[in-house]
């Protein structure tokens, strides 16, 4: 490193230390079963360095042996993996009528998959903060009955989050901020973990990325239904956020320019058009007399439910729907160059009926026909996804360095 009269400093040697437990930990997580020698040729790290490093994760419990390997040339070596046993990771999604969270263990199986309602837009102040800390401390708790130690906490809000992890906007749940860490941090009475509050889409695309059918593609973008729309950026394999934390929020970006009026006061964005509110108004006319609709989930059941018996309507109200959606794609496609676009949130559950209109209306587009370049997929981690997507932030830190002291 470099100080701050341009001469050369040595570096902080628990730091190192620090970022080679997160090397190893890192190696094993995608190569288990391994070695120590395994480690040390993919690595560049020394063996009697390995050695010690590895020491150091078995004794913080995050590796374990498994037993010599069978069918290696040379002498028999003690094989590693991830302990999945002693750690839970958490990872909780406030929706604009439900809440999901997800605990996992360290090698990223579900341990526990809850869904709850949520007082979403109905909520006074602090009844909607209060209801999200209540459930993560029922995880929590959970989690300390089955003797496990809580590694992170993240939670997903349909919303802007700046850099600072501060909820910036949240207007779908009724809200125009969110004092949503504050509460978690004086609910879960300082935890000892880290509490993070991200954008639920962005956790969705880094669930994709690490666990949906399209895992470890580099480029990838989900565009998530909800009240709004918005997507989570995955670019050379890492999660695109911006300068201000603001990547993705798509809800505003124009596809009809005759299209209704949107409450941003512009005409024919992707929420005013593809956001479920407006799209219950356009297949369920019938509720607008039913003043403004708070849970969503009745009116989705009967549009899916019209689907499937061929309701004229609602079908055509879904194939255009799919059509201006298409449009959007089109246009993050063109800006982004992703390998695929995966749909999620409620055009997960409207796929059957949007997903033709959509790659049709892709294809009428692409600047070289037959060939787009990508593809629409629709995602298999609904809908938990971003809940899911949370707990892989959570052990990502892991590997950033953040691990765990050592367990008496």
């Amino acid at each position: 490193m470099i100080g701050t009269h341009g001469m050369t400093q040595p570096a902080d040697l628990s730091d190192v230390r620090m970022t080679n437990l997160a090397v190893v930990l890192r190696y094993v997580r995608t190569h288990a079963p391994c070695s120590r020698a395994d480690i040390a040729a993919s690595t560049g790290l020394n063996k009697a360095t390995v050695s010690s490093l590895v020491a150091d994760l078995l004794e913080r419990r995050l590796l374990r042996e498994t037993g010599m390997a069978e069918n290696r040339i040379g002498r028999p070596a003690a094989m590693l993996t991830l302990e999945s046993r002693p750690y839970a990771a958490i990872g909780l999604e406030v929706a604009t009528d439900h809440l999901a969270v997800v605990a996992v263990d360290l090698t990223g199986e579900r341990l526990l998959t809850w869904r709850r309602a949520y007082p979403g837009l109905d909520g006074t102040p602090g009844r909607a903060e209060a209801a999200v800390a209540a459930l993560a401390g029922r995880v929590v708790a959970k989690m300390a009955a089955q003797d496990r130690r809580v590694l992170g906490l993240t939670v997903g809000v349909p919303g802007q989050v700046g850099a600072d992890g501060g909820v910036r906007f949240a207007p779908h749940l009724g809200r125009p901020d969110l004092e949503l860490h504050a509460a978690l941090e004086r609910g879960l009475r300082r935890p000892d973990y880290e509490v993070v509050v991200d954008s639920a889409a962005n956790l969705a695309a880094l669930a994709e990325h690490r666990a949906g059918a399209d895992a470890d593609t580099p480029d990838l973008v989900t565009l998530v239904g909800d009240a709004g729309v918005s997507a989570g950026i995955i670019t050379g394999g890492r999660l695109l956020r911006g300068g201000r934390g603001s990547a993705g929020q798509v809800g505003h970006l124009q596809v009809d320019c005759d299209g209704p009026l949107c409450r941003c006061g512009r005409t024919g964005c992707l929420e005013a058009v593809a956001g479920l509110p407006a799209l219950v108004r356009r297949a369920l006319p019938d509720t607008e007399d039913d003043g403004p609709v708070t849970d969503y989930a009745p009116e989705l059941e009967r549009i899916v439910a019209l689907a499937k018996a061929g309701d004229t309507r609602v079908t055509e109200v879904l194939a255009d729907t799919g059509r201006l959606l298409g449009r959007g794609v089109s246009t993050l496609a063109e800006l982004l160059d992703p390998q695929v676009v995966v749909l999620g949130g409620t055009f997960a559950t409207l796929a059957p009926w949007l997903l033709p209109a959509v790659e049709a209306e892709v294809k009428s587009r692409a600047a070289a026909p037959g060939d787009l370049g990508f593809r629409v997929t629709v995602s298999t981690l609904h809908p938990d996804a971003a809940a899911v997507g949370g707990a892989m932030l959570a052990l990502d830190r892991l590997e950033a360095g953040r691990l765990p002291v050592p367990v008496e």
